[in-house]
């Protein structure tokens, strides 16, 4: 199994690259994001596993172009677990991630897991009916009209669609979208759950954004 380290820390890529070679893999190291992005594209790599904060191109536009032409299984690499870092790392085509500072031991554990499962991805595009929601552009259209957004408006839409049919509560919603917890009195979900339906129902005909009372809410076209 041959495995690309793109990192830009001196002593933690040497690391990783003893660890892995220790372990049984072939591992290339790339210390900043353009050398990274060259080597991912002119080889067959089994796993990547990239840092966020890289010289030259960050980690983000390393996925963004790579994914453009391979589907590399990547574990990213961040300094901050913070949701929407992890978030936007998997929106864009990442198959994990793990937060620095990190064991060795559960590096090799998730890379051993990716190898297995090879390159598990979320869909690019997603569609609810006549809804189309580009994930990787961030676009969102409905019968070919272009809807706008906000990031929070977009965020609560890609989670309702992506588990599509099933129940959401406001807690479950408010920890992914906001990274937060609220009292059960607290209305931030239902202030954004009306805000969606206005763009994305209220224009149209069959309503998507679904409300289940004493629940929480789902996306899903009904008859």
């Amino acid at each position: 199994m041959k495995i690309l380290i793109v990192e830009d820390e001196p002593k933690a890529g040497d690391y990783l690259v003893k660890g892995l070679h220790e372990s049984g893999y072939v591992a290339d190291l790339a210390r900043n994001g353009v050398d990274g992005l060259a080597l991912a594209l002119e080889h067959d790599y089994d796993l990547i596993v990239l840092d966020v904060m890289l010289p030259q191109m960050d980690g983000w536009t390393v996925l963004s172009r790579l994914r453009e032409r391979k589907e590399t299984p990547v574990l990213f690499l961040t300094a901050r677990d913070d949701v929407l870092d992890r978030v936007k790392g998997l929106e864009l085509g990442a198959d994990d991630y793990l937060v620095k500072p990190f064991a060795f031991a559960e590096l090799l554990a998730r890379v051993k897991t990716l190898l297995r499962r090879g390159p598990v991805r979320e869909a690019e595009v997603i569609r609810v009916a006549d809804l189309e929601i580009d994930v990787l552009r961030r676009r969102v259209t409905r019968q070919n009209q272009r809807i706008d957004l906000t990031a929070k408006e977009f965020a609560l839409l890609h989670l309702l669609a992506k588990r599509q049919g099933e129940v959401l509560s406001r807690t479950q919603i408010a920890s992914m979208v906001w990274d937060m917890n609220f009292d059960s009195d607290t209305n931030v979900v239902d202030v954004a759950i009306r805000r969606l339906r206005a763009k994305v129902d209220d224009p149209f005909g069959v309503k998507l954004v679904q409300t289940v009372r004493g629940m929480g809410y789902l996306l899903e076209a009904r008859a």
